[in-house]
């Protein structure tokens, strides 16, 4: 028994409209390529959907100038950074140049310290530009290297080192403290 479709059901779905045209199992399509009012879409688009649409422009920030004191903060920021990358220069130099105990602790020592000139010099830019982000780490590295130069000047006795730099930290610190300063932090 040969299974075969009689003719008549053939012949009535083709007599219908808009089935005719095409394959029987797929809806009349209305669209042509193009011919739209859109543009055919990116594979991208068809598989993950479009991009939203852009947001509005941000308006300008308006940034105040920051207060004198603020801006010396920064500046004497800027020259303990100087300071400080020059000293890991030196001890890159040293390093290199000499037989260390343990060369890794050694090269472990120049990127700390290379580090914090680093950070400083983030933070110095941050503190002209009145970052709330800025102040807290400045302050943190100025008690540090206050403590180191406690220990230069009056342990190791090499005051030639520590006393510059304690005047440092204290113009530093003072600075920071103003209230100008802590308004301007304040405020942002």
């Amino acid at each position: 028994m040969t299974g075969t479709l009689p003719s008549q059901h053939a012949s009535e779905r083709e007599e219908r409209p808009g089935e005719g045209d095409g394959p029987r199992n797929l809806a009349a399509v209305t669209e042509t390529d193009g011919a739209g009012g859109q543009p055919p879409r990116r594979r991208a688009e068809r598989l993950f959907g479009a991009p939203a649409t852009p947001a509005a422009p941000r308006p300008a920030r308006v940034r105040p100038e920051a207060p004198r004191a603020v801006r010396w903060a920064a500046v004497v920021v800027g020259v303990e950074a100087a300071a400080i990358a020059v000293g890991a220069l030196v001890l890159l130099y040293l390093t290199v140049t000499s037989t260390p105990d343990s060369l890794p602790r050694a090269l472990a020592e120049v990127v700390a310290v290379g580090a914090g000139a680093a950070v400083l010099a983030v933070a110095a830019r941050g503190i002209w530009r009145v970052s709330g982000w800025a102040r807290s780490p400045v302050v943190v590295l100025q008690l540090l290297l206050g403590a180191l130069a406690y220990t230069t000047v009056f342990q190791a006795h090499q005051p030639a080192f520590g006393i510059p730099v304690l005047v440092l930290v204290a113009a530093e610190l003072y600075l920071l403290a103003t209230p100008e300063a802590r308004l301007a932090f304040w405020e942002r």
